[in-house]
């Protein structure tokens, strides 16, 4: 008999969990929605920051890629360049 009660007790608190995650789901979805009402964004996690490049940085790039891009028109200049699908 103790083992019936033990069993009925965690299905009741699987059924209670599970109604407990679609409730809080419900409550996400009406906040969301009263927050667009109120025309603020919807929260969904810290908001994260854009790196800034520094124009050093920004200008060693932009080196590296002159050098990439005059490398591939050379190569497909003598005609070693991947055939196209």
């Amino acid at each position: 008999m103790a083992t019936d009660v033990l069993s009925a007790l965690r299905r009741a608190l699987a059924e209670l969990r599970s109604e407990k995650d679609r409730v809080d789901r419900h409550i996400t979805v009406m906040e969301t929605a009263l927050g667009a009402l109120n025309g603020q964004r919807p929260v969904s996690g810290p908001r994260r920051r854009r790196r800034r490049m520094s124009p050093d940085a920004r200008r060693a790039i932009g080196k590296r890629m002159k050098a990439y891009w005059a490398k591939r028109r050379a190569e497909a200049a003598r005609g070693k360049a991947k055939p196209s699908k």
